[in-house]
């Protein structure tokens, strides 16, 4: 999968213009730099693909050639994959195995390669900013060069990459369905000097698709000692403030808090 990514980005410009777009709402594979150019604080040491691989499959037509096979195959992996580990959370908050899966948590499934170049001054720039994913969960693949750091207790950590394994982060929708009991992870990346350093998202959420499910926190983990910390929303209204207000080291749960 990192190779696919690798190949799609290093391909001439003139074909990759062909999948240039920043409209969120089309469910096919979109290729742009900076999601959030007119509305971050500042730009970023990144180019990206995203490629919304469930509810509705793309058609393979539809995907670059030269790493269709490959991000067909992933993405089936990565989904089965996502529904184990939503069973092993949904037992870890005391529900049924599949009580995360029956609501829904794995409805949406987006696939999004990153590739980062080698920056003369990473000194300068961010790969990517400090921000938590806007999502219920998020499985990433990342190469050998690493940079990823988590912040905890105000400080920040490196993720160093070990080969074979996959990084498992908790999403904002994830901390509001849960009431708080699961916390997502607020994360960055750091530029680099000896690119192209190159990472898999794999994002349980249907992003932008109209979707008519409303959530807020669970009822069964409500209690007059635990009342609900945040108001109902759908995905997609959640994913609209998340993308309009960009990465700007801000949470977008503050938005919706009780």
């Amino acid at each position: 999968m990192l190779d696919g990514v690798r190949r799609f980005f290093e391909q001439d410009d003139d074909v990759k213009k062909e999948y240039y777009s920043r409209d969120y709402s089309e469910a096919k594979l979109k290729y742009n730099s900076n999601f959030d150019l007119f509305s971050g604080k500042s730009t970023n040491w990144r180019d990206t693909f995203f490629c919304l691989v469930a509810p509705t499959p793309p058609k393979p037509e539809d995907l670059p050639t030269v790493c269709r096979d490959i991000l067909m195959e992933y993405s089936n992996e990565v989904m089965k994959l996502g529904k184990a580990i939503f069973e092993l959370f949904s037992e870890a908050l005391g529900l049924k195995p599949s009580y995360l899966n029956d609501i829904h948590c794995t409805e949406g499934l987006q696939i999004v390669g990153h590739y980062y170049p080698a920056c003369p001054q990473p000194e300068l720039t961010m790969g990517t900013p400090q921000h938590a994913d806007n999502d219920f969960l998020t499985i990433l693949l990342q190469d050998h060069i690493g940079g990823l750091q988590i912040r905890h207790d105000d400080q920040w950590f490196d993720v160093p990459p070990s080969p074979g394994a996959l990084v498992v982060n908790i999403g904002d929708f994830l901390q509001l369905i849960t009431n708080d009991k699961f916390k997502s992870v607020e994360h960055r990346v750091l530029a680099n000097s000896i690119g192209p350093r190159i990472s898999v998202a794999s994002f349980f959420t249907t992003g932008m698709q109209p979707t008519t499910r409303v959530y807020g926190p669970i009822k069964e983990l409500l209690s007059d000692s635990n009342p609900a910390r945040y108001r109902e929303t759908s995905v997609k209204d959640f994913s609209a403030f998340f993308l309009n207000k960009g990465l700007d080291g801000t949470s977008a749960l503050q938005h919706y808090r009780l």
